[in-house]
């Protein structure tokens, strides 16, 4: 009986099909997900409603400013879009805004208005954070005499605030558009992100995980790329998604000031200035530019807090 028994067992083991590594496919372990700082801040965001209400808006704008077309039948660049026998016709049922000064239909010019705004935006954004970054990593990287002369030059540029600066070369100017308004801006505010970049650089470079692939003998291209860029990135992105709502104020504030983005090209500033001095006879044509400019601020701004609450440990 003993004997039979031994028997059946062994049959019984040598039937059941194993998981590689030994382990028994009945009691096989389900595989470990993998953590890191951008799937832990993925998951998150995605939690957020903060994030998912931000992030439709900005869907939502970036929808109007490429194909305004899907939001309007109107052109405003076209012949005779204006007429002067509408101007300042108060909002109704088939014209939502109402018309301006010049007889033009401002629901229209404020969804056009979408795109220069959004350019002015992006545009400088990205430039500050090309620039910024790219100098920032190189100072952090190579220390020494590199980082001194790269900070010292940067410390010149912190001397000009960014506003001040713009008013300046624009008025010089006499003329603006969306690239040269995104350019100046630029110019003058890569020397924020260059000093978070850095300071990122430097307190990344002393982690234990950079030591540890320099002593097995990866190259310092590899350990920029590998360890360091992506764990320093994450302050330099929610700095640049909340800085996208700031240019596109400032752009705002460059053309109601009338050295921005100039007629016959549009703009929620230049708008806003049009209809300044009929603000109490006829607000709406105020009020709906300056809904629009402070919604997508907005909207910029949460999602750069969102991202920010994400990517920072210490928030969570």
């Amino acid at each position: 009986m003993p004997e039979n028994t031994s028997t059946t067992i062994e049959e019984s083991a040598a039937t059941t099909p194993a998981a590689p590594g030994g382990v028994t496919k009945g009691t096989q372990d389900k595989p470990e997900r993998v953590a890191s700082m951008w799937s832990d801040a993925r998951r998150d965001l995605m939690r957020n409603w903060v994030f998912l209400v931000s992030a439709v808006l900005i869907l939502f704008l970036l929808v109007m400013a490429v194909f305004p077309q899907l939001f309007t039948s109107g052109d405003p660049y076209a012949k005779g879009f204006c007429d002067l026998s509408n101007s300042v016709v108060p909002p109704s049922g088939a014209h939502w805004f109402g018309y301006d000064i010049q007889g033009c239909d401002i629901y229209t010019r404020t969804v056009y208005g979408t795109r220069n705004s959004i350019i002015v935006g992006v545009l400088t954004s990205v430039l500050t954070a090309l620039v910024g970054g790219v100098l920032g990593m190189v100072a952090g990287l190579r220390g020494g005499w590199m980082d001194v002369l790269v900070s010292r030059f940067t410390e010149i540029w912190f001397a000009i605030p960014t506003m001040l600066g713009g008013l300046l070369v624009l008025a010089m100017l006499g003329t603006g558009n969306v690239v040269t308004v995104s350019l100046i801006m630029a110019v003058l505010g890569w020397p924020q992100l260059f000093r978070i970049m850095r300071g990122s650089v430097i307190t990344n470079k002393q982690n234990d995980y950079v030591m540890a692939a320099r002593a097995l003998g990866a190259g310092g291209w590899r350990i920029a790329m590998r360890h360091i860029l992506p764990n320093a990135l994450a302050p330099v992105i929610v700095v640049t998604t909340i800085n996208l709502g700031v240019y596109i104020a400032a752009e705002a504030a460059f053309s109601y000031l009338g050295i921005g983005v100039q007629s016959p090209n549009i703009s929620w500033g230049l708008m806003i200035s049009d209809g300044q001095d009929r603000f109490l006879s006829s607000p709406h044509m105020v009020l709906f530019p300056s809904l629009f400019l402070s919604i997508t601020v907005l909207a910029f701004i949460m999602l750069g807090e969102a991202v920010r609450d994400a990517l920072d440990p210490k928030l969570r």
